[in-house]
């Protein structure tokens, strides 16, 4: 990490599953995979955060952060008492290309006057993001956790509620009030949310929306696309526009 600047830095090389356990920074950090793809975990939420995004996390909050495949994780820390930033809770921000080039270039060791500049072109540029991003919430009670467990280690599980629930001892209308209630998403509607965050891994990589979609548990790549879009708005290339990791990602 750097030292005695407004905005110090500090790179780490992560292996694939490569995690940090939960812990929490006196200063504001914004967590950002230069390469790879990050998960970031902070109470009943995770974010899956490709090159084109970063989370700010604030001081004190403690979260978990895990490389779901070969990543290098930038965290960008600022000290509360100078920091111009107001984001009181965890903040995803589009990280630009402007943006990436700053970070590079202050990572490194510019003069004091060109590292003042550069910090405060950074600042302007760093702004939440206006798209949809997946933040996957949660369940908190043991049963419908163990469901959302299943699904993450395996989204291609075909399994219905009434599957589910009988594979864990519970029922179909127990599940489906659990994850309405602490999720505020129906039982599929989160299914979907998490075939999709399992998704990015995969487009981040530069795989085929085909084979994507058959590693989430899409019959079609016109279906997956569909619900990509339904979702966020964009098809997988344009969500991945700007970002250098989303090259070559179709549909």
């Amino acid at each position: 990490m750097t030292q005695d600047n407004s905005i110090d830095f500090a790179r780490f090389e992560m292996f694939r599953g490569q995690s940090f356990g939960r812990h929490a920074h006196d200063e504001h950090q914004l967590a950002w995979a230069s390469s790879g793809v990050v998960m970031v975990g902070i109470e009943d939420r995770c974010w899956v955060l490709p090159p084109h995004l970063a989370l700010w996390i604030p001081g004190g909050v403690r979260h978990t952060t895990a490389a779901l495949r070969e990543t290098v994780l930038q965290g960008v820390y600022l000290d509360p008492a100078g920091c111009p930033f107001t984001w009181t809770a965890p903040t995803v921000l589009a990280v630009s290309p402007l943006a990436r080039h700053l970070i590079g270039y202050l990572a490194g060791e510019p003069s004091a006057a060109a590292r003042a500049h550069a910090e405060a072109v950074l600042v302007e540029v760093l702004r939440p993001t206006d798209g949809a991003v997946f933040e996957l919430p949660l369940p908190t009670d043991a049963r419908a956790r163990e469901v959302a467990g299943l699904l993450l280690d395996e989204p291609a599980d075909p399994r219905g509620l009434d599957e589910f629930a009988h594979a864990i001892g519970s029922s179909a209308r127990t599940l489906l009030r659990l994850f309405l209630a602490q999720t505020g998403m129906t039982f599929n509607q989160w299914r979907v949310h998490a075939r999709l965050q399992a998704a990015l891994v995969h487009l981040a990589e530069g795989e085929p929306v085909g084979r994507v979609a058959e590693r989430v548990g899409y019959a079609t790549p016109s279906a997956f696309v569909a619900a990509f879009r339904r979702v966020t708005g964009h098809t997988p290339a344009a969500y991945f526009a700007g970002s250098r990791s989303g090259a070559g990602v179709e549909g």
